[in-house]
């Protein structure tokens, strides 16, 4: 995934990192507005090719299904769908090839993503319905926003709990988090801040970044 940084931005890159920033500027959380103040969001661009996947077959339903104040976001992720760079940490050794047809991952910026940045990464994450993204933990602290409803998410020793449109879900550094979609995928933002970027998961049988 590697690409050279430009100087002149496609509208449409622009358009998602405004309006990335925008839905997370109208999140009312302490955590997440910590976060956004830290990001210096005057990213250089990077040149990726399009990786279109599988999963993005689900933004079509997903788009109906996220809230309103998601909308200008998931729209264009929908509509420009095909022209970004989504990635996938595993194969079908690992979880199997029907979890990659339901899975994949697009960096808005980060070490690899379309915008460069060497502090932090965020992006968004696409499930399928009826998957299960085992088991995880990694260094870097995570925090995560579903923009669809339904999926249930496990942290730590607990066990699975729903959590809505909207919830601001945080894992700290190497806590262990699982999610399991039910009959509607999940889109979900995430942001992963001071630890290594590009650092893999510990997951049982298998190592990857997610």
């Amino acid at each position: 995934m590697n690409g050279s940084t430009e100087h002149c931005v496609p509208t449409y890159l622009s358009e998602l990192l405004d309006r990335f920033h925008g839905y997370l500027r109208g999140v009312d959380n302490a955590l997440v507005r910590d976060a956004v103040a830290r990001i210096d969001w005057t990213m250089p661009a990077r040149a990726l090719e399009p990786h279109p996947l599988p999963c993005l077959s689900q933004l079509d339903l997903i788009a109906e299904l996220a809230p309103p104040d998601a909308q200008p976001l998931v729209q264009l992720l929908a509509e420009r769908r095909n022209d970004l760079y989504w990635g996938q940490t595993y194969n079908a050794a690992d979880f199997g090839s029907a979890f990659l047809q339901k899975y994949g991952w697009l960096e808005v910026f980060g070490l690899r993503g379309h915008f460069a940045n060497d502090e932090v990464a965020a992006g968004l994450l696409i499930l399928g319905p009826d998957i299960t993204y085992p088991d995880h933990h990694h260094v870097a602290e995570e925090i995560y926003i579903p923009l669809t409803g339904g999926t249930e998410w496990r942290m730590g020793e607990g066990g699975f709990h729903v959590r809505e449109a909207g919830e601001v879900i945080h894992h700290a550094s190497n806590v262990s988090h699982a999610m399991r979609t039910g009959d509607e995928p999940l889109l979900a933002l995430y942001i992963w801040r001071g630890g290594p970027l590009a650092q893999k998961s510990t997951i049982p049988g298998a190592q990857g970044r997610g």
